[in-house]
């Protein structure tokens, strides 16, 4: 499913609630669908939100009274709620004002399952950390929607993590290729292994291989090419099999870490590999 975008300028003190609405408009507003990547407590009752959307990237802004018992905002601010928001903001100041927001699709059934719910933590954690403030990204907004959606739609999150962190990783140009030997441009056959670099991000034969190289089974290799020429919802369990999908999320969220230069805190829940 493609989300589609919507961003507009409207009157606010003009325009009528639609149905389903949770808050009230006071100034002109920017309008737009977005996905919620991470709400937190600010003062005694208020939210700080960062949302993401395809046309204008990362935003962060405050939520006023979202807290409180009765909030207007219902449950439209839980981790990457998918929902049309609208905002207002001053040129002198960093964080916009939420003023209104409309439910489109809830993630929280998904999070309430404890292994779907890391998967889902994880990518909103690397859409959160990876991506800058105010940088358009239609590419990674529909990664983003499309893998909660298929965490959600199939109740199982290796696939769908492996998917999104490999692409993560494409879309940031941090990919070596997979298909042939960055050091000798030997071929890798469908049944040969690859030896990754961390440190520099490559991939050898096993001919250019070194001391302390991780070795990416030749099924994990062979699932990351199908992943890259295949939407998410087109591949089925008999495409890639869980421990591919394993191998390669691992190998995806090191090139991430070494990229921002830290840890990703929800990746800690995850079992490792055997």
């Amino acid at each position: 499913m493609r989300a589609e975008a919507t961003s507009e300028r409207v009157a606010s003190n003009r325009t009528a609630h639609p149905g389903g609405c949770h808050g009230a408009n006071t100034d002109a507003t920017t309008r737009i669908r977005s996905d919620v990547l991470q709400s937190y407590p600010l003062g005694e009752a208020d939210r700080l939100v960062s949302f993401f959307s395809r046309s204008i990237g990362r935003v962060r802004g405050v939520a006023s009274g979202a807290r409180r018992t009765k909030s207007r905002f219902g449950s439209t601010l839980e981790r990457l709620s998918h929902v049309r928001i609208w905002f207002f903001e001053k040129e002198t100041r960093e964080l916009v004002r939420i003023s209104q927001t409309e439910l489109i699709e809830s993630f929280l059934d998904a999070f309430r399952d404890y292994a779907s719910g890391i998967g889902l933590a994880i990518i909103s954690e690397i859409t959160e950390t990876v991506l800058p403030d105010r940088e358009a990204s239609d590419a990674n907004f529909r990664l983003l929607l499309l893998t909660a959606q298929a965490v959600k739609r199939t109740g199982k999150w290796e696939v769908p993590l492996a998917y999104f962190a490999l692409w993560t990783v494409k879309l940031g140009g941090w990919l070596p290729p997979l298909d042939a030997c960055s050091r000798c441009g030997t071929v890798l056959t469908a049944s040969e292994p690859g030896y990754f670099s961390r440190s520099s991000s490559a991939l050898v034969c096993g001919k250019c291989r070194k001391p302390g190289l991780r070795v990416i089974p030749a099924p994990a290799l062979v699932a990351a090419r199908k992943m890259l020429a295949q939407r998410l919802d087109r591949l089925t369990d008999a495409d890639i099999s869980n421990a591919a999908a394993r191998e390669l999320t691992e190998v995806a969220l090191d090139v991430i870490e070494r990229q921002i230069d830290r840890k990703l805190k929800s990746r800690e829940l995850l079992e490792p590999t055997a």
